[in-house]
């Protein structure tokens, strides 16, 4: 008996260890002036659950979120908290750990306890360490946003939910929209 736990216990290490996750974040906040409107969006950011630990750049206004291993990482969290500390969101780059996940233009894939829409991108398979973008509206400036808009004829692209062009059974869950 204990041999067969132990054995039950090493397979879910295994599939813990190559579970699809997001690795880290690059968020650059728009509206910051001073270091003390970096440090209120520092302070904001820190009380995330998922985040083990920021760096910051003062020069270009970034923050490095690096995830807590094998946590659920909420995004709309990370630009709720940005926003709470009265600054908005210029830019979100999500690094995750892909391991072998096949992506083309317009597709809906899973990924961390998420839906991925993935926008503008060719046809391939994400393995390993791959940077996407997140080009939801309120995670970018609204120029950026229209441009990548154009590249989709899914609604979901507006909404930040699923439609029922993506399919009935899933009609009402969160989307991102991201790009490589």
């Amino acid at each position: 008996m204990k041999t067969i736990l132990f054995a039950l216990a090493l397979t879910g290490i295994t599939f813990s260890a190559s579970a699809q996750q997001y690795k880290k974040a690059s968020l650059q906040a728009a509206g910051l002036t001073c270091a003390m409107c970096s440090n209120a969006t520092q302070k904001a950011l820190k009380t995330l659950t998922f985040v083990d630990r920021i760096d910051t750049d003062l020069n270009t206004t970034t923050f490095i979120l690096h995830f807590k291993p094998g946590v659920n990482v909420n995004i709309d969290q990370i630009r709720q908290k940005v926003e709470g500390a009265g600054f908005s969101v210029g830019k979100l780059v999500m690094t995750a750990d892909f391991n072998g996940m096949k992506v083309e233009n317009d597709t809906h894939v899973p990924f961390g306890g998420q839906t991925l829409h993935f926008v503008n991108v060719k046809p391939q398979t994400l393995s390993g360490e791959k940077d996407v973008t997140v080009i939801d509206r309120d995670f970018l400036p609204a120029k950026s946003f229209r441009k990548y808009a154009a590249f989709t004829k899914m609604k979901c692209i507006n909404t930040g939910v699923m439609e029922s062009c993506c399919g009935n059974d899933r009609k009402g869950t969160r989307v991102y929209h991201v790009t490589i």
